[in-house]
């Protein structure tokens, strides 16, 4: 306000537009630096959520391959089928399968990885030996991964694109003792096209 003749007179209409124009002014200028500090948080909410994802993911490949077991099984057919075997899926035998409730069945487990539905899946079977009506249980992992391949390091030092090796021959495996007599490789190397991440080449060393 202004003092005029000793009497107080208020702002003029002028004054007030001004006022009003900073005022609005500042006001766009912290809704726009509070918008960007929002939407930075939210996209590093989502990032720590897809990294999170992603490690949860490695630690159960993880888990599962460093403790293969060189157990083959009979599948549902009734063929015997070795102790890891993986061209375009992977499913293997692994021990150390946790029992707190003390049931009476084996700690070794068989379990699988393969893509359902555009997803990456994780297989688990509650028999060894399986019979006709023995159906998996499927843990969906990640939908972020669109690809997934496999390769398998021999005793040679070589790398295969499946396992048993082609060496082998397919006439072998129809022999229930050299199913049995089918080594285990010496490392996996699992690559996964992720949709945020891009490639990512795991190596997992196996138990020899």
């Amino acid at each position: 306000m202004n003092r005029v003749n000793g009497k107080m007179r208020g702002f003029t209409l002028l004054e007030l537009l001004i006022a009003l124009a900073i005022f609005g002014l500042l006001s766009v200028m912290s809704y726009s630096g509070l918008r960007s500090v929002l939407d930075q948080h939210a996209h590093t909410g989502e990032a720590a959520d897809r990294l999170a994802e992603l490690q949860k993911l490695y630690l159960v490949m993880q888990r599962d391959v460093e403790q293969i077991v060189p157990r083959p099984i009979r599948s549902e057919y009734g063929d015997e089928s070795p102790a890891l075997a993986g061209s375009e899926a992977l499913q293997f035998t692994r021990g150390g399968w946790s029992n707190p409730l003390g049931r009476p069945r084996s700690s070794l487990q068989r379990v699988g990885y393969a893509f359902e539905d555009d997803a990456l899946v994780r297989y688990s079977w509650q028999v060894l030996d399986r019979a006709q009506d023995s159906l998996p249980l499927q843990q969906p992992l990640t939908e972020a991964v669109s690809n997934m391949s496999v390769r398998y390091l021999s005793s040679g030092g070589e790398w295969q694109s499946s396992w048993p090796a082609e060496d082998i021959g397919s006439d072998s495996l129809d022999n229930p003792l050299a199913v049995s007599k089918v080594e285990l490789p010496k490392a996996l190397e699992i690559t996964l096209e992720h949709d945020h991440f891009g490639e990512l080449v795991w190596l997992f060393r196996l138990p020899q």
